[in-house]
C-alpha cells in the first residue's frame, strides 16, 4: 500500500531524527568511512587508491620496469610501435586477411600500455592542476587587493578635494 500511494511516508529511519529540531545532539552518528575493501552491487572494490601494475592486470610489459622510466621517450617509442602495427594491419588485411587477429591483439596491447602509462602520470598531472588552480587564485586576489588600494587612493583624493573646496568657502 505504501508504496503505491501518492504520497507514500517518510522511510522508516526518518524516526531517528524526531528529536532533532529540539536537540540537533540527538541525531545518530554518520557510520564511519569505509577503510579496505567493501562490495557494491556484487563487484569488489578497494579504497587504496593505486594503479594496478600491468602485470596484475595480465597483460605484458612493453616498456622497461622501474621508477626511472622516461615517460616521454616511452609513450613516443610506443606511439611509433603502433603506427608500425597500424600499417601492418592494413597491409596483412589486403594479402592475408585470415592472419589479422593476431595484429590486433599485438595493437591492443600497445594500448594497454599506452594508456597504462598514461594512467600513471595521472597523479603529477592533478598536481599540476592544483597548483596552477592555486596560482591563479593568489593571482586575482593581488589584483583585487591591487583594486582595492586604487580604489581607496581616488577616495582620498576626491576627500582631500572635497575638503580643499570647503575650506575656500
Amino acid at each position: 500500500m505504501a508504496a503505491t500511494a501518492t504520497y507514500p511516508p517518510p522511510p522508516p529511519y526518518y524516526k531517528l531524527y524526531k528529536d532533532y529540531t529540539q536537540n540537533p545532539k540527538s541525531a545518530p552518528e554518520p557510520p564511519p568511512p569505509i577503510e579496505g575493501t567493501y562490495v557494491l552491487f556484487g563487484s569488489s572494490y578497494t579504497t587504496d587508491d593505486v594503479l594496478p601494475s600491468l602485470e596484475e592486470q595480465g597483460v605484458r610489459q612493453l616498456y622497461p620496469k622501474g621508477p626511472n622510466i622516461d615517460f616521454k621517450n616511452e609513450l613516443r617509442s610506443l606511439n611509433r610501435e603502433l603506427q608500425l602495427h597500424i600499417l601492418e594491419l592494413t597491409d596483412v588485411l589486403i594479402e592475408r586477411p585470415s592472419q589479422y587477429a593476431r595484429r590486433v591483439e599485438e595493437i591492443s596491447l600497445i594500448f594497454k600500455n599506452l594508456h597504462h602509462l598514461l594512467n600513471s602520470l595521472r597523479p603529477h598531472q592533478a598536481r599540476a592542476t592544483l597548483i596552477h588552480i592555486l596560482e591563479l587564485q593568489i593571482q586575482r586576489r593581488k589584483q583585487a587587493v591591487e583594486d582595492i588600494k586604487r580604489r581607496r587612493e581616488e577616495a582620498q583624493k576626491l576627500l582631500k578635494e572635497a575638503l580643499g573646496t570647503l575650506d575656500g568657502h
